[in-house]
């Protein structure tokens, strides 16, 4: 158990680095490129970005090894402490300091997501369960709600803009989780029953999207923005959609249902004192490069 905590820590503070740095490459990207494999091609070329990808994979790493030696329920609550070092990193890199309100809002988006992940505690599921409607149902939503995300963010400006394309990230990588449980899932079958699957496609796409909308997420605003929103989403959504369509089981009834929703309301409570705090706006900006 020792080692599960310290691998998860481990990985939080990885993915926490390797945010700071996307984020520090694609916010000197031009506005132009938003949403635009332009923006992929020119980071390919960026080495704080690169950076940022090779801590990404130690992280995986470090949380592999946590999950090797503790259960998800542990694991998944500790890694959501990269909020605690992104936020704060982020705005020692600008040469700012947080006050009461963004520490309040970073530690109600990490504790609330830690204690509704861990109160839920997501469990089984069978992905060769899901049907064909069921799939249906799940990619058109997905895609409703991605539009309205980004429909949202078109209209809106500063730190709310990363936050809503933030959230279309966070739609689809959510998506991505369950579809690449589906490919594992049909892995167990031989490489070639993965490789008929749709879904082993649907996720290579899934994957490039939403690298796209992560990117353009940091491009348009300050780490606190996105990220928190980020964090906060997929793990909802993978939940969800694992639960409705996969047959997870969760855990419910009283006080736990209680304790998981008011988890999840202090999470949006965190988000928007972020989003509206007058620091994360000026990080927002000072959105101009510097050497780290």
């Amino acid at each position: 158990m020792p080692i599960a905590v310290l691998a998860a820590l481990a990985a939080g503070a990885c993915f926490a680095a390797a945010g700071l740095l996307q984020q520090w490459a694609a916010g000197a990207r031009p506005d132009t490129e938003a949403l635009r494999l332009r923006l992929l091609g020119g980071l390919v070329r960026d080495p704080w970005w690169l950076c940022g990808i090779g801590l990404a994979v130690l992280a995986y790493g470090f949380q592999s090894l946590a999950l090797a030696f503790g259960p998800l329920s542990l694991v998944q609550p500790l890694i959501v402490a990269e909020l605690v070092f992104a936020v704060p990193l982020s705005a020692r890199l600008h040469r700012m300091r947080l006050g009461r309100r963004e520490w309040l809002g970073t530690a109600a988006v990490a504790v609330g997501l830690a204690v509704a992940l861990a109160s839920a505690r997501p469990q089984g599921g069978r992905p060769a369960a899901a049907s064909a409607q069921q799939w249906l149902l799940l990619l058109g939503a997905t895609a409703a709600v991605v539009c309205a995300a980004l429909a949202a963010a078109r209209r809106l400006t500063g730190p709310w803009r990363a936050s809503a394309t933030a959230l279309a990230a966070g739609v689809v990588m959510g998506t991505q989780s369950v579809l690449l449980a589906a490919t594992v899932d049909r892995l167990r079958h031989g490489l070639g029953a993965a490789l008929t699957a749709w879904q082993t496609y649907a996720l290579v796409v899934a994957s490039l999207c939403g690298l796209l909308l992560i990117q353009t997420a940091f491009q348009q605003g300050p780490l606190a923005a996105s990220m928190t929103v980020l964090d906060a989403t997929e793990p909802v959504v993978a939940v969800t959609v694992g639960t409705v369509v996969f047959g997870e089981e969760i855990t419910t009834g009283w006080p736990v249902s209680a304790v998981t929703v008011t988890a999840l309301l202090l999470v949006c409570a965190g988000i928007a004192s972020l989003d509206s705090s007058p620091v994360v706006a000026a990080l927002h900006e000072r959105k101009g490069r510097a050497a780290p």
